[in-house]
């Protein structure tokens, strides 16, 4: 774990220790003309789902992670995109993986959204209205509303009760 990292779930433990290798990930911020972006849920069967994030996926080796985010968009999303933007680099230790996430801007694509894995998706402005938010989703909300001037909750967190 480095300084900077984002730490998903602090108080349990991490799978492989503290000396884990990182996990590169592309992951792609579909953008459209009115500003709305692309959240997607995480599907059954893998950690965190029902969670809501940005589409994308592991680099196979050798891939660049523009290459790595086509192939992952055109799998999960039935979409070929076009210019991958780089935009911004985060690290976040989760419990299962330490993952550095490649965020790239996506502004043009072909083909109707289709999802593969049986995944919901949904367009969002600030503040995003669906839940629960994948913690690496939160730096990437809060990097729109420091772009976008908007100030205030950039999503919504659970209800909690008070007895």
């Amino acid at each position: 774990m480095t300084a900077q990292s984002l730490v998903a779930d602090p108080n349990v433990a991490r799978e492989g220790g503290t000396h884990r290798s990182v996990v590169e990930v592309a992951v792609g911020v579909l953008v459209r003309e009115d500003g709305a972006f692309l959240l997607t849920s995480r599907p059954q069967g893998k950690v965190y789902a029902g969670y809501w994030e940005f589409p994308g996926g592991k680099l196979e080796v050798g891939e660049s992670v523009e290459q790595a985010l086509k192939r992952e968009l055109y799998e999960e999303l039935g979409i070929e995109i076009g210019v991958a933007h780089p935009w911004k680099i985060e690290m976040v230790d989760y419990p299962h993986a330490l993952v550095r996430l490649h965020f790239c801007k996506v502004f043009d694509w072909v083909g109707a959204l289709e999802m593969r894995e049986l995944q919901s998706s949904s367009w969002q402005q600030l503040p995003v209205q669906v839940q629960p938010v994948l913690p690496g989703t939160v730096p990437v909300l809060q990097w729109f509303a420091q772009e976008r001037q908007y100030s205030g909750a950039t999503h919504l967190i659970a209800a909690c009760a008070y007895i």
